[in-house]
Parts: structure tokens; sequence; C-alpha cells
């Protein structure tokens, strides 16, 4: 087999109502996602999609004509790329949807087959006063699903805990909160300074008081030490960070060191997904939870679910969900039907050959960027 063409379709979505993300400097008024398409000379076509692939046309030449099934060649080939341009990983998503179909296997089963489904978390985006997060965290709720992520803003710290207050006063103790400060990376043009140690530290305590499952990127990926000293300050609470974090060498100095409880690497936006099942494998073996972060579309959140149920991450798998200003329809325009959880809360592995995404041809005409 031999990869024939790989193509590029970028959408985008005009928001109305805009999304008004928690991490976002100005609101979102588009959405824009970039479906890649690996064709063959056996007819067999992988889809990806995650990062937007800006720049890859450069480097499109080092796979055409190469055997698709060669992963361990294409993921060293990618971050060669990687290093001179973008972060093409959403090319090696649609390389294993090849190697699914070919072996008429899930991706997941090819990648240790360990669940069949993930509990799913309801990750939030907007900043909400406490009665407005009670209120969609009761809808969560009612919606099926057992955990809640909610956001905190550096500035508004003291509304945020308010609301996970709230939340957990309305909920009870066995529906799960966790939280996310947001403050590892940046999107660009938000300058601000992170919030410093001992800020975050009392943040921390506090958060721990009300008995959240974890706290997602309190500090910057460089401030190992910091986070440590978190860890050490807060045994009640998990500390959870590194989806956007990009250095494998660094990521393994996260496991020697012991920095982190849970880690969160993006599939679709990282590291990709042979690296992502490596790091996950090792924090397993060291006792520590892999649940990626999959806040891109309704593809890159299957491509998270196949390498985390493969390899039984957990023990909750992220799904963006913050109605009205994010839902499954906003997030997966481009797909024939949203990624959805079951009734028991738990988002199923497809299993259908490959990743077991459906594009929506009309729509991808529709929204494709001309």
């Amino acid at each position: 087999m031999k990869i024939t063409d790989i193509t590029l379709d970028r959408l985008r979505l005009e928001l109305d109502p805009p999304l008004r993300a928690a991490w976002d400097p100005e609101p979102r008024r588009h959405f824009d996602a970039t479906i890649v398409r690996v064709h063959t000379d056996e007819g067999i076509t992988g889809i990806g999609s995650g990062d937007t692939m800006d720049g890859f046309e450069a480097f499109r030449d080092l796979f055409l004509g190469t055997d698709p099934l060669d992963i361990v060649r294409h993921v060293k080939a990618i971050e060669t790329a990687n290093f001179h341009g973008g972060h093409y990983w959403p090319l090696e998503v649609a390389l294993w949807d090849i190697i699914g179909k070919t072996a008429g296997l899930p991706v997941a089963a090819l990648f240790g087959n360990a669940a069949r489904s993930l509990p799913a978390y309801a990750s939030s985006a907007e900043l909400k006063s406490p009665e407005e997060r009670v209120e969609t965290a009761l809808k969560a709720r009612a919606a099926g699903f057992r955990a809640i992520k909610i956001r905190i803003d550096r500035d508004r710290v003291a509304d945020g805990i308010a609301a996970v207050e709230a939340v957990r006063t309305a909920l009870g103790p066995d529906f799960e909160i966790m939280v996310d400060l947001n403050q590892s990376w940046r999107m660009a043009g938000d300058t601000a300074d992170a919030s410093d140690l001992v800020k975050t530290r009392r943040i921390v305590r506090r958060l721990a008081e009300l008995d959240v499952f974890w706290v997602e990127e309190p500090l910057p990926y460089a401030d190992l030490d910091g986070f440590r000293v978190l860890r050490a300050d807060n045994p009640g609470v998990r500390i959870a960070a590194g989806e956007m974090h990009h250095s494998v060498p660094e990521l393994l100095r996260y496991l020697e060191h012991d920095v982190l409880d849970v880690y969160q690497m993006d599939v679709v936006l990282a590291v990709g997904m042979h690296r992502a099942r490596t790091l996950a494998e090792l924090a397993q073996l060291k006792h520590r939870q892999f649940t990626p972060h999959s806040w891109t579309n309704g593809i890159g959140v299957l491509a998270n679910l196949h390498v985390a149920a493969g390899v039984g991450g957990g023990p909750y798998f992220e799904f963006p969900f913050d109605p009205p200003g994010w839902t499954p329809e906003r997030r997966d325009f481009m797909l024939t039907a949203p990624v959805m959880i079951n009734a028991a809360g738990e988002l199923e592995v497809p299993q259908a050959p490959g990743l077991g995404v459906e594009l929506d041809e009309d729509a991808v005409r529709r929204w494709r960027i001309r």
C-alpha cells in the first residue's frame, strides 16, 4: 500500500453568539477545523483532525509514495517536520485510521483494548457566576455526567472558588469536581504573568478543602519545583497538567521527578498518539494516571479516546460540554452526528475499523474556507 495524496479541508464555523472561553484573550467568534485525508492506492482513506496543519504543504512530499503502515517511520518524520513548522499530529491520526481499517479493528484495539468505554466529565469553557455554574452542573448530571470541570480565572479567583463551592453544596459529595487554573501555557496575545507560587498554594489549599478531584494547570510548565511543592502541600488533591506539552524529553523528566498525579497530553495537539501511548504507559507503571486533553473537535475527541481506552486511561475522560456556549453540535459540525456519551455517562469507543469517524460531506462543503 502506498500514500498517493494528502489533502486538507480547512473549515470555519461562525459562532453567534461567540464562545467566551476562559483561556481566550477575546471572545471566540468562529471555530476552525482542518480535516486531513490520507489517500492510498488501495482505496483506503484515513481521516484526522486537531491542530491547524498550517505550513504542512512544505512537508507533504516526505510522506507521498510511502507505506502508511510504517507508523514509527512516520512519527519520526512528523517530529522532524514539527521542528521546522507547526504540529502535524492530525496526520498521524489519519495514518492510524488507515491502519485500523486495514486490520479491520478499532484503533483502541491496536493500542491495547483495555477499555470499551470511559466515564466522561463535562469540561466547561466559560466563566460563570455560582448560580449559573450550578445550573449547568445540574444539567450535566441530568445528561449522565458524573463529574464537571470548572475554570477559575487568575484575576477572579474569589468568584471561581465561589462557583466551585456552590456546585459542591448543590450536587453533594458524590459528584466529582475538577478545577482548571489555565496557568501552564498561553493563547497567542495573552502576555499576562501567571499567578505566583504563594497565591497558587493558597488557591489549591482552598480547593482541597472543597474536595476537588484534581487541580489542573496550576503553574507554568517550567516550574517543576513549584508543581512538586503543590503536591507535597496538598495530599488530598491531585495535580494535573501536560495537555499542550510538546516535549517528550521534558515529559520524561516530569515522570522521572514525579511532578504530577495526572498526565494529560493531547494526542492531536501535543505529542501524537504513538508517543502519548508510551508516556501514558510509563505514567501508569509509576502508579500515576493518564487522561488526555480533548478540546478540539469530534475527530480529536475520538483520537484521544482510542489512545486512552487502549491503554486504560482515566478514571475520567474529558468531554467538552458547556451549553449553550459550547455544545457537541457546535464542536462536531463536520460529522454526521456529534460524539455523545451514553446514558451511563460514558464515552464508548466506536467499534468500526479505524477511528469510527463519519464525515458529513455536505457540512464539509458548506463550511470549507474558500
